[in-house]
């Protein structure tokens, strides 16, 4: 392994965004780690980046399974001399109003979104610390800076996401431990399938979606040159930032696009 390669940790890497940064990553020389419950999936991405002479590997898990997750950690360690970074990509959505939500679904998108971001960095910390440091890059949304009708639990996690986030890169710091935000818009990903299945959303920003693999790119940028975090698209950041200064403003001048969930 030359000194540019660097051990990449994703989640959520059998398809959508995660597929593509792992791709990107490979193709840049890094050694990418893909970590998804769909073993099926898995081999399929596997396939496409060793069919282009780049290596990789891959673990079937279920990231909100802490116990899962401290057996993939464990044996990264053993196998690689260090995670240089750790990309907390898994995520899920469940587009519906607060009365319409079930509680089994509420509680995935608050373990898939949270918690196995907390199971993760857990578990790779104390490697990173060691180590001299590292790089944990955490895929958010602008949901998160943005609440709409029918997302408050997404919105919720996604604003949990951000907060831990900061939290945590003061927190990592003194240990030369990048942390980065990274929250787009909707994105091109089978994503929408379970958050909607009706469609309606989907069509609805279809001019709007972000193609998962200059997402991809902009994470490998991030990768490159550390940044505290990426709203994309520019001006969703830019109304997110207005929304922060002037919410009531933002809520009633937008609350006709904010309904097409």
């Amino acid at each position: 392994m030359t000194m540019k390669e660097k051990v990449i940790v994703v989640t959520g890497a059998s398809s959508g965004i995660g597929a593509a940064i792992v791709k990107n990553a490979a193709e840049k020389g890094h050694h990418p780690v893909l970590i998804a419950r769909s073993r099926d999936k898995l081999e399929n991405v596997q396939r496409e980046i060793e069919g282009k002479g780049k290596t990789c590997s891959t673990f079937q898990a279920d990231v909100t399974n802490e116990t899962e997750v401290a057996e993939v950690v464990s044996f990264l360690h053993e196998s690689f001399s260090s995670v240089d970074v750790l990309i907390n990509n898994a995520g899920v959505g469940r587009f519906a109003f607060v009365e319409q939500l079930t509680a089994e679904e509420t509680k995935e998108m608050l373990e898939v979104n949270v918690l196995s971001v907390f199971y993760l960095v857990k578990a790779v910390l104390p490697s990173m610390k060691k180590n001299g440091g590292g790089h944990i890059i955490n895929i958010g949304s602008q949901a998160g800076r943005l609440a709409t009708p029918k997302s408050s639990i997404y919105a919720a996690s996604k604003h949990a996401l951000i907060g831990f986030s900061n939290a945590l890169r003061l927190e990592a710091e003194p240990y030369h431990i990048y942390v980065s935000s990274v929250n787009p818009g909707p994105v091109r990903t089978p994503f929408f399938q379970k958050a909607d299945p009706s469609g309606s959303y989907e069509k609805a920003v279809e001019k709007l979606l972000i193609e998962p693999d200059d997402l991809a790119k902009k994470v490998m940028r991030t990768i490159e040159k550390p940044k505290r975090e990426i709203n994309i698209p520019w001006w969703m950041a830019g109304l997110s930032k207005l929304y922060g200064l002037f919410p009531g403003l933002v809520e009633k001048a937008g609350k006709k696009q904010f309904q097409k969930k």
